[in-house]
């Protein structure tokens, strides 16, 4: 499907492929999972080579990156399905020749659909391929700034969840904190995501810096060194956001070493008050026939009463030592 906006930020009807044509003040083409068809109006109208979508899969910096006839192709990979308990990330293709932008995509990220709905109140002068280029990266970025402070948020609930109310002692299910981890692991999958994210964007700006239609542009030039700022600072929120859930993770795993260390303390204390009543129990079950015991009027429950006594001895004991 191909969408193209015009300098009045209405979208235009293509009509037909075979023999269609671009209007003159067309400023973005927006290509979302382009059929062959679409792909080729598009070279033959603008003249440049789009990337396939096996293009876009290459990790090669140089395939990903690179200028041929004064169109400039960049590549860069966006976080996807924030809100799905499996975020991942899609590559996204951006070009920009002569005065147009071209973007081919296979997902729907949100970013592009909060610059589509804000596209009208971007200023006249800003309605260019490089000036508008620069405005998506910038809702790119805000985006992945929300996401972060998403993340940040499910993780202070996440927390109050693993450490609990000290106030309020309520039973939790055994696998309580089992099924914390997946969750943990599923925030671990979405910042590790926006990480490599930026890390794309970061390389991405760095080089559509040196383009000369941004060099050329003393706003867009300025609001690419905005852009580059933003993503160091995303970069440093999320490499302390990854190091809190590093943090929660080991406490939940020495939670969970804890609680399995106090089950084996109770077996382990049940096991030494029970073994002095064992041993009488023991000595006085032994069929020795001389055995001055045996012949006690009241040896039975001397016996009972001595096996109790060398239980609740320990037990006390225990509790004295605070072991209990």
């Amino acid at each position: 499907m191909i969408t193209a906006y015009c300098s009045d930020c209405k979208p235009v009807e293509i009509g037909d492929l075979s023999q269609g044509s671009l209007r003159d003040d067309v400023m973005w083409i927006d290509m979302i999972e382009p059929s062959r068809e679409e792909e080729l109006f598009v070279e033959r109208t603008l003249g440049v080579e789009v990337p396939t979508r096996d293009d876009l899969k290459d990790i090669e910096p140089s395939a990903r990156l690179y200028m041929e006839n004064d169109a400039v192709f960049m590549t860069a990979s966006l976080v996807w399905k924030v809100e799905t308990d499996a975020p991942t990330l899609t590559d996204v293709a951006f070009i920009l020749a002569g005065k147009r932008m071209i973007t081919i995509r296979y997902a729907q990220p949100k970013s592009f659909s909060l610059f589509i709905a804000a596209l009208h109140r971007v200023p006249q002068q800003w309605r260019s391929g490089a000036a508008l280029l620069a405005k998506l990266f910038e809702t790119v970025i805000d985006r992945t700034a929300e996401i972060l402070e998403l993340s940040v948020a499910r993780i202070d609930i996440l927390s109050t969840h693993v450490f609990g109310d000290r106030a309020r002692k309520v039973r939790k299910p055994s696998n309580y904190l089992e099924e914390k981890l997946r969750d943990i692991a599923g925030h671990h999958r979405l910042v590790s995501k926006v990480r490599d994210s930026l890390a794309s964007l970061s390389r991405l700006m760095t080089f559509f810096y040196t383009v000369p239609a941004v060099q050329q542009d003393r706003d867009t030039k300025e609001l690419c060194k905005t852009v580059s700022r933003d993503i160091q600072s995303l970069n440093e929120h999320a490499s302390f956001i990854a190091g809190n859930i590093t943090f929660l993770l080991d406490a939940s795993l020495g939670l969970i070493n804890i609680e399995q260390n106090a089950i084996i303390k109770i077996f382990s204390i049940a096991s030494v008050v029970f073994l002095p009543p064992t041993l009488v129990a023991s000595i006085y079950g032994m069929n020795f026939e001389f055995m001055p015991e045996l012949h006690f009027a009241q040896g039975y429950p001397y016996s009972l009463g001595l096996m109790v006594l060398s239980a609740v001895i320990p037990f006390f004991f225990f509790r004295w030592k605070g072991w209990l």
